[in-house]
């Protein structure tokens, strides 16, 4: 009787128990774990890592900007970096000469990615086919002619007068060479062209002290403030497109370092994410993005930044597109093959995952 008793309860105790098995394991099956969806998975990064990871544990990458245009859409970046909401930290070098602050940090590795001038991109491209790649545009033309007084409407109003310029041996000096030629002048003979430091011509034209002058935005734009006697008489993305020049008039680039996007190729999309986010932002919320840039010291103030915005021309393109800017370089290599580096980039110059 005693053994019956045992087995009976031995028989109930295994039925409890497979019972509370099945029950756990049917709790498990009603329960998943939360799979990520597109709206809140971060772009890939070499190794993917929680939301919540800190600046210290995050990819480093040096960035290089430029003050003036080709870093102003970069400003909410920097923001953002700031707050550690990048895909990836951006160590910052901030330049105001691409060929001194940017070009040798990029050639001794310094840099990982840095913005410039797209002339400048293809050059660095045709010394060293495997030195650098184009990853995005940035910026289109942000050339104008101002004066102080009302005499120049048009490129051809240029003839016999003196113009005080900014940008030799870069974008500045082949574009307006070009576009001088298009309208039948002969630049150093019907137009007499002096070049000077943009800092230096913005001071001289602010005071009254030159009449006429050819600058980018935004130190255009901080002129016009500082002296309202002077006039935007012509702004060279008009020029461009009345000449009938091929292609588009653009001016700034971002660019990285072949031999880093080799080992850290899954790290671009987040970054160019990052920067075209930062691009839209500034389109699209002027007054804050001006802020920024007074803050990053990318523009001197604020208010400058913020008049300056829409004519800045910032934009932004990647991937099969970027072949596009081919058109102008052919514009640029017809006016002066040295202005590119003696000749037009390859496909293999673009970086098209």
């Amino acid at each position: 009787m005693k053994l019956k008793k045992g087995i009976a309860l031995a028989l109930s105790l295994i039925l409890v128990l497979a019972l509370a098995a099945g029950c756990a394991q049917k709790g498990a099956e009603v329960t998943p774990t939360p799979s990520p969806t597109a709206a809140n998975t971060p772009e890939p990064t070499a190794e993917p890592t929680p939301e919540n990871t800190s600046a210290a544990e995050k990819a480093t990458v040096n960035l290089g900007l430029l003050k003036g245009p080709t870093g102003m859409g970069a400003a909410k970046l920097l923001s953002d970096n700031d707050g550690g909401e990048t895909t990836v930290h951006y160590s910052l070098t901030l330049g105001s000469d691409p060929t001194t602050d940017i070009v040798p940090k990029l050639i001794n590795g310094e840099l990982d990615i840095a913005a410039v001038p797209t002339n400048l991109a293809a050059t660095l491209y045709n010394k060293d086919n495997d030195s650098i790649k184009l990853l995005a545009l940035n910026t289109l033309g942000v050339l104008h002619i101002l004066e102080n007084g009302d005499t120049v409407h048009s490129l051809a109003d240029l003839a016999g007068k003196t113009l005080y310029a900014t940008g030799q041996g870069s974008n500045p000096e082949y574009v307006l060479n070009y576009l001088l030629e298009k309208n039948g002048l002969v630049p150093g003979q019907d137009v007499a062209i002096e070049w000077k430091a943009s800092d230096e011509l913005t001071a001289l034209m602010a005071s009254g002290e030159i009449d006429l002058c050819m600058l980018p935005v935004p130190a255009a734009t901080s002129v016009m403030i500082q002296n309202q006697d002077v006039r935007d008489a012509v702004d060279l993305n008009d020029a461009w497109t009345e000449s009938g020049a091929a292609g588009t008039f653009t001016m700034g680039c971002l660019v990285a370092r072949t031999a880093w996007l080799e080992e850290n190729s899954a790290l671009v999309p987040g970054i160019l994410g990052d920067y075209a986010a930062s691009i839209l932002y500034v389109n699209d919320h002027v007054e804050e993005a001006a802020e920024l840039m007074a803050q990053y010291e990318i523009v001197p103030k604020a208010a400058i930044a913020k008049a300056a915005i829409p004519q800045a021309n910032l934009f932004y393109v990647d991937g099969e597109s970027l072949k596009e800017i081919s058109d102008y370089y052919e514009v640029l290599f017809a006016a002066d093959p040295t202005s590119i580096g003696g000749s037009i980039p390859d496909d293999n110059f673009y970086y098209i995952p």
